[in-house]
């Protein structure tokens, strides 16, 4: 049994770290440093898996606060990398891009030289004087220098650091086996047979404190001295690795080790272990362009309740759906899968007459592997009123599944007539009409006339350079590049233009068809992107149509790393910022998509 001094030792030590709010590190090059209690005006970085980009905060007031982007530039950015003790600053990140950071905002409005030693010397407002919210917190990329910009070997080990100020001392607690009082045995199967022909089993034994491991009921600490798990063979060498974890929020992992440590993860409740092991999966996403990997690692969050992956993968697949059905995981995609998919906004298509022509060709590969009943609720799903008004004629003699699901058809295409020749305060008497039903909503669009597009390079390189899509094999609006990665081939413009207009009827709705809306779609030096109204910022359909425009980033031409909103007509955009998207993008080369997506008010 613990001694009571350990006992409440241990406890003031778990009590001071569950009242912290934890943040990850991966501290790749640093060397270890002894826990210190922070000095007035240090800086940290937060919200992210790399050593060298975060959210900033700063301690001040023996509380650590963030840092409003007002005025926020590189300038600022420099003094906060190299007091962190890193070469430089690359990118100063807006707009809350690493996550909304907890306690005040200490400062607001600054402005600084870029030689300062410390945030703190800088000019600014006054301690916690702000009219910011946490939506504005500032954040940094800083460089690494030459020697460590490279890239690292996939079984890089990493630091996974959540102790903050956690002792250390518990890590040493748990080594030495002092004072243990509940035994665990992990056991696995070696895949050999013995003589009496059952098979063979390997076991390993950790002594822990039952003070420490109460802190997640799944271990049955309080249900005796002792307890068998058992695990995977390949996993069970990182089982005591994972139990130190629960002492000192620490643990050095690999992408070999992350798969492992998330299932235990899982399996245990340790939730934040899980979670941000869960984030190094995620900034695998784009490596695999077969998207087998996107469409088991959705299944894999599925099974271990990982909901931040989960979402992960639906959004990569939503955002770069037209990849997925080209890919030969599409055919491996379950309907469960397909449906969720189905039923989200933020799917990016050319319109919504692909997402139907993709569906059928899916259930008609299904054959009678998918019932009728399944196939009509998959079909539901498509947004008919959506579809141009010019190809739902058509469907009765293009569609394959017309026939089998004729009365469903004929609903649907009778809704999508409806909606394209009367009046959405007409629909609205109409006692089937129903207001929140998607099937009014757009997706993302990106055939013409709703989409434009600009270069990165029109924006970084104003010198004159061959178009993306010359020499390609280009159809559609679509291309594919030497990789065989489809591309969406940018409209034609000057390569070093930084604007472009382009117009769009004032709704998707047919009787809107002759009313026009002439929009300018700009890049600025800032950079920020600006897609606003030429002719009158007040149209003259202002009080019946919204729009919820959407800027697309799209990675080498190869997939889309980010979709954001306008604000205000705004987007903001981290320049040179792969690791601020939520999948990497290499070289940071973009080609940005200007989206107009109208909505009945």
């Amino acid at each position: 049994m613990l001694t009571h001094g350990v006992a409440s030792y241990c406890w003031l030590l778990l009590f001071l770290h569950v009242t912290m709010i934890d943040s990850m590190r991966f501290k790749l090059f640093r060397k270890a440093e002894p826990d210190l209690q922070p000095r007035e005006g240090e800086v940290r970085l937060a919200g992210s898996s790399a050593i060298n980009e975060g959210r900033v905060e700063i301690y001040h007031n023996e509380e650590w606060g963030t840092v409003c982007d007002d005025k926020w530039d590189l300038a600022e950015a420099q003094v906060v990398c190299r007091q962190l003790h890193f070469p430089g600053a690359k990118t100063a990140v807006l707009a809350g891009a690493y996550g909304e950071g907890p306690g005040p905002i200490w400062l607001d409005d600054l402005e600084c030289k870029g030689t300062e030693t410390s945030l703190r010397s800088c000019s600014f407002k006054g301690w916690g004087t702000t009219d910011c919210t946490h939506k504005e917190d500032a954040g940094v990329i800083c460089d690494l220098g030459p020697d460590l910009n490279t890239s690292s070997t996939s079984d890089t080990s990493h630091l996974l650091d959540h102790s903050l100020g956690l002792s250390e001392e518990l890590g040493l607690m748990f080594d030495s086996g002092k004072g243990c009082d509940f035994l665990m045995t992990v056991q696995s199967s070696t895949g050999r047979r013995q003589e009496d022909g059952t098979m063979e089993i390997a076991g390993t034994t950790v002594c822990a404190h039952k003070t420490i491991l109460s802190l997640f009921p799944r271990f049955n600490a309080s249900d005796g001295n002792s307890s068998n798990y058992v695990v995977r063979q390949s996993c069970q060498s990182y089982f005591t690795a994972f139990i130190r974890y629960i002492y000192t929020r620490k643990i050095d992992m690999t992408f070999s080790s992350a798969q492992c440590l998330h299932q235990m993860a899982s399996e245990f409740g340790v939730t934040q272990l899980m979670e941000d092991t869960g984030r190094l999966f995620a900034r695998l996403l784009p490596e695999d362009i077969t998207f087998h990997t996107q469409v088991s690692l959705y299944e894999y969050s599925v099974e271990t309740g990982d909901l931040l992956l989960q979402e992960n993968c639906l959004q990569y697949l939503a955002w770069n759906y037209q990849n997925l059905t080209m890919s030969s995981a599409w055919t491996h995609v379950t309907m469960d899968l397909l449906r969720t998919l189905l039923l989200r906004s933020d799917l990016v298509v050319p319109d919504e007459a692909y997402v139907l022509r993709v569906l059928e060709d899916w259930i008609s590969q299904e054959g009678n592997s998918t019932s009728l009943e399944s196939q009509a609720d998959l079909l539901g799903l498509v947004r008919f009123p959506m579809i141009p008004a010019e190809k739902l004629y058509d469907l009765q003699f293009t569609s394959v599944l017309y026939n089998a699901h004729q009365d469903l058809y004929r609903d649907k295409i009778l809704k999508a007539l409806n909606f394209n020749f009367l009046l959405f305060s007409t629909l609205k008497k109409s006692s089937t009409f129903k207001g929140e039903d998607y099937d009014y909503q757009p997706r993302i669009y990106l055939a013409d006339p709703w989409s434009t597009a600009l270069e990165e390079a029109a924006v970084t390189q104003p010198t004159a350079r061959p178009r993306p899509n010359q020499g390609m094999n280009c159809r559609n609006g679509y291309c594919r590049n030497s990789y065989g990665h489809l591309m969406m081939a940018p409209t034609a413009s000057p390569y070093n233009s930084r604007s472009k207009s382009f117009s769009t009827p004032v709704h998707n709705s047919l009787i809107f068809q002759n009313n026009m809306i002439l929009w300018d779609a700009i890049i600025t030096s800032e950079p920020v992107a600006k897609l606003t109204i030429r002719s009158a910022r007040n149209h003259p359909y202002q009080n019946k149509v919204r729009f919820s425009n959407r800027l697309l980033r799209v990675c080498q031409g190869k997939y889309i790393c980010q979709v954001q909103d306008f604000k205000n007509d705004v987007a903001q955009i981290a320049s040179n910022s792969s690791q601020a998207m939520p999948c990497p993008c290499p070289n940071d080369q973009y080609i940005y998509h200007f989206v107009v997506r109208p909505e009945y008010m």
